[in-house]
């Protein structure tokens, strides 16, 4: 189990896990370092470089402002978004970096902060070279990381294997790398997905201390998606986006008031992409969100679970606890055997997965199956296959936001119809997940999170303005 609920699950800014949320990790990384080495106080000059995605679409995706963030020490799950835009400019105009709090050194952005548009480093398109030198024009260290998707990240030595991976050192109960071993868990235990899951995260921590995490994890996504029906006006970025998540709300409210409930059964559909709007419009405004598993889809589950508790009979906070843990064991598999980053795999890597947890855990939810969630969560992303992530100006914004209401339709529909048929299917889950890695692989470059191709050349040729 490479991950944890509590991982898989993490809270950050947006708009994106991978070039938001992991270059700040990485930034904050590369100090920590310099500081164990003892050599920090003697830094003089440090320099970033951007490459693959990041250098392509990281203005967009607010990758400079985590890259400044994390040098200065700063945590995606720590930050206030209200403090981010005053803290930036004081960097920017100062021209001064106070690494992890505690020197001063001269960043002066356009010579220290490099986008190499068009380079792309072997191992992954997220990649960042970071250096540092004394003040007699020394190196004293220069490391690569790589933001891998999820916000999660690993340096050279963890990709060519020399160094322990996170958790390497635990003996899980339930190992698993593909569904056909989860399953055999499953089945030999007569456990379902969830508590397979749950029996891995207590050889981390008690039972209760992750009961309390995901707890806090859905606190924090209801907070998001409360903010994100609140908040009017623009979105930031150039292309004049308007939040319409306010307005939907307003109007829903306004006539389950009037008739004592939804006004026809379509409803639902509505109340359901509020949701996902709310969160996404927030997510691109750099709020606080829950990647799920990543930033650009993190409305999906929330939007799932607000439609398991407001319009499913019997909704419980423990059907919440086993929706999460179930949609974990599916992140897991995608982890495992494709990516979820959009700069490998497409949306289908980002959208396409959170659909598929998101269609997974809320059979489980729901009390179906493992055989039901297994042919839900193999619907979702076979409905996904081949989806390209073309961000219209580098933003996540077109069309990530409505992307996200439609992969939470679809999740809904994927769940009902494996619930419908008993879970019997002739794909499996680990065959979808292996067309899906294929399917990644054989996509142009284009559509993988550069901007370059599909909706984002179109509007660059059609209105050059944005």
């Amino acid at each position: 189990m490479p991950v944890s609920v509590l991982e898989l699950f993490s809270i950050g800014l947006g708009p994106s896990s991978s070039h938001t949320v992991g270059p700040m990790r990485a930034a904050r990384r590369f100090v920590n370092e310099l500081k164990l080495e003892g050599v920090l106080k003697e830094v003089g000059k440090i320099r970033v470089e951007l490459f693959g995605s990041l250098a392509m679409t990281g203005k967009g995706h607010a990758t400079d402002i985590a890259i400044l963030l994390g040098l200065e020490g700063c945590l995606p799950e720590r930050v206030n978004p209200d403090e981010v835009a005053p803290r930036v400019a004081l960097i920017r105009s100062s021209q001064l970096l106070h690494l992890d709090q505690s020197c001063d050194v001269p960043f002066v952005e356009g010579e220290d902060l490099l986008f190499h548009k068009g380079k792309r480093l072997p191992f992954h398109s997220n990649a960042m070279k970071f250096s540092a030198w004394n003040r007699k024009g020394q190196l004293l260290e220069s490391r690569i990381l790589y933001s891998v998707g999820g916000g999660f990240i690993l340096d050279q030595e963890e990709v060519e294997g020399e160094e322990l991976m996170p958790h390497q050192g635990v003996q899980f109960p339930y190992p698993f790398k593909n569904y056909s071993e989860l399953a055999h868990h499953c089945e030999r235990e007569g456990l379902s997905i969830d508590q397979v899951v749950l029996a891995n995260e207590r050889a981390l921590r008690p039972e209760a201390e992750t009961r309390a995490g995901i707890l806090r994890i859905w606190e924090v996504m209801c907070s998001c998606a409360a903010r994100g029906c609140a908040q009017e006006g623009y979105l930031p970025g150039g292309l004049n986006v308007k939040r319409r998540a306010p307005g939907l709300f307003q109007r829903l409210t306004a006539s389950e008031k009037a008739h004592g409930g939804l006004a026809d059964p379509s409803e639902i559909f509505d109340w359901v992409s509020l949701i996902a709007l709310a969160v996404n419009e927030e997510n691109a405004a750099g709020g606080k969100v829950v990647t799920a598993p990543t930033n650009g889809a993190a409305g999906v589950i929330p939007s799932i679970l607000h439609y398991y508790q407001k319009f499913t009979p019997h909704p419980t906070e423990e059907g919440i606890i086993r929706f999460f843990l179930t949609a974990t064991a599916i992140g897991i598999l995608y982890k495992e055997g494709a990516s979820l980053s959009a700069a490998e795999m497409g949306c289908q890597g980002e959208v396409g997965v959170a659909c598929s947890m998101a269609a997974g855990g809320l059979v489980i939810a729901l009390g179906g199956s493992n055989e039901e969630a297994e042919n839900a969560a193999e619907i979702a992303m076979e409905h996904n296959l081949g989806l390209t992530c073309d961000p219209v100006g580098g933003l996540v914004q077109i069309p990530c936001i409505e992307r996200n209401t439609m992969g939470a339709v679809k999740a809904i529909n994927a769940a009902r119809l494996a619930m419908g048929g008993g879970g019997e299917s002739r794909i499996s889950l680990d065959q979808v997940i292996a067309a899906m890695r294929e399917t990644g692989h054989n996509m142009n470059s284009i559509y993988k999170e550069t901007s370059e191709g599909g909706l984002a050349l179109q509007v660059a040729v059609n209105q050059p303005e944005c």
